[in-house]
């Protein structure tokens, strides 16, 4: 253990706190202190499980608690309003993914990191998973020649379960590529170098009465030739979790008998109202929501985001949830990986050596930026229909050199 704890407030008691709510439960380098969220029950949940102290305004927490870094967690149109708060208060700023809706919220962020001197990662995206990170280490090798074509598809059931209404509207941030497109652009540029080119993409919109992108496919080119191919559909009918052994993106076990399971959730929602509150009934706090875990699960695999394939001359390299397989000329060969103690346990060790060690991070907020940028150009391209030339890409540094 290192010779002390990384302090931590939680901006947003929602979705993206509670799938991290193990790593931050059980991570062995973090105290979670502090918290805020607009639910009187999400509040009082916190403190019963961390015995932290919680606030209804990030202002309010940034002013009184003592810690060294805010986790923005609140919904996507807020995290550059909550992240220039923290950095103004002098505190290290975690923000999750997307890091903002637009390009320029990014910039005001980055500017207001740097001018309080703090830093800023984005994250969680699976960019973090020690399968994805492997991968990179065994492409920098050179062993098997430059990274030619990656092949990313995941297909899942995004987009049935249950939404607020702001989730659903692209305009807000919502939609899978804000939500998803970020976790499976951010993979592809590091294992592609970072600089994507340009962007040709096409958006599907299936559903009338859930209307939004709900599916992609874009073709990423990158400044040295690599071409990226990556399809991503919520629609809940194939899953893609059939390709890693039924292996759910956590890591945990799939029973693919309990297909549909979210449309039948959402069967009994008449209206917005009713599905809202179906997901308020799930959120932390609620009657249905996660409680802190003592320990984390004893089936632990690593995290994933469908299937990843990463073509070069001498190989194609396919990260797993438990290691990374290289179908090389001759043989196929398998670089295990040790199994997680704590899940997304990248994310605060790349946090904690940048804050309390000095270390530049990988994630940091202009790698966030170029993987908006990527984002958004694959809405862009779809509703202009020409190929979209990117200006903000910036290749992976820090932990990751």
């Amino acid at each position: 253990m290192a010779d002390r704890k990384l302090k931590l407030g939680i901006a947003g008691l929602g979705r993206g706190f509670t799938v991290m709510l193990p790593t931050l439960s059980l991570h062995p380098n973090l105290d979670a202190v502090a918290a805020v969220d607009t639910r009187a029950e999400a509040r009082s949940r916190f403190e019963a499980d961390f015995g932290g102290t919680s606030y209804d305004s990030v202002e309010a927490m940034c002013a009184e608690a003592d810690i060294d870094a805010v986790y923005v967690t609140t919904p996507h149109q807020f995290h550059a309003e909550h992240a220039e708060i923290a950095a103004r208060a002098g505190k290290h700023v975690l923000v999750e993914k997307p890091m903002a809706i637009t390009l320029d919220d990014c910039t005001r962020m980055i500017e207001a990191a740097k001018t309080a001197g703090v830093h800023l990662l984005v994250g969680h995206s699976h960019s973090y998973d020690a399968p994805i990170l492997e991968a990179r280490r065994l492409i920098k090798t050179g062993d098997y020649g430059p990274v030619r074509l990656i092949t990313g598809l995941n297909f899942t059931d995004f987009i049935y379960r249950p939404r607020r209404p702001e989730e659903l509207d692209t305009a807000q941030g919502g939609g899978v590529v804000f939500s998803q497109g970020a976790h499976q652009v951010d993979i592809a540029r590091l294992l592609g170098g970072g600089l994507v080119d340009t962007v040709y993409a096409t958006t599907v919109d299936l559903d009338p009465a859930r209307s939004t992108e709900g599916a992609y496919s874009a073709l990423l080119k990158f400044t040295d030739g690599a071409v990226a191919n990556l399809t991503y559909s919520g629609y809940a009918h194939f899953d893609s979790d059939e390709f890693i052994n039924w292996r759910a993106e956590s890591g945990t076990a799939k029973d693919p008998s309990n297909y549909g399971a979210a449309r039948r959730a959402l069967a009994g929602a008449k209206d917005p109202a009713a599905e809202a509150g179906i997901k308020a009934n799930r959120a932390y706090g609620g009657p249905d929501g996660a409680r802190r875990p003592d320990a984390a699960p004893t089936d632990r695999h690593h995290e994933h985001f469908g299937l990843f394939i990463i073509s070069c001359p001498g190989a194609d390299i396919r990260p797993l949830p438990d290691g990374v397989r290289v179908y090389g000329d001759h043989q196929v060969d398998f670089q295990a990986l040790t199994p997680p103690a704590v899940p997304r346990a990248e994310v605060i060790d790349e946090l904690y050596a940048a804050v309390i060690d000095g270390v530049r991070p990988l994630h940091t907020g202009e790698w966030g930026r170029a993987t908006l940028e990527v984002c958004r150009a694959i809405i862009k391209s779809a509703d202009e229909g020409r190929e979209i030339r990117l200006a903000h890409q910036v290749p992976p540094e820090g932990t990751d050199t």
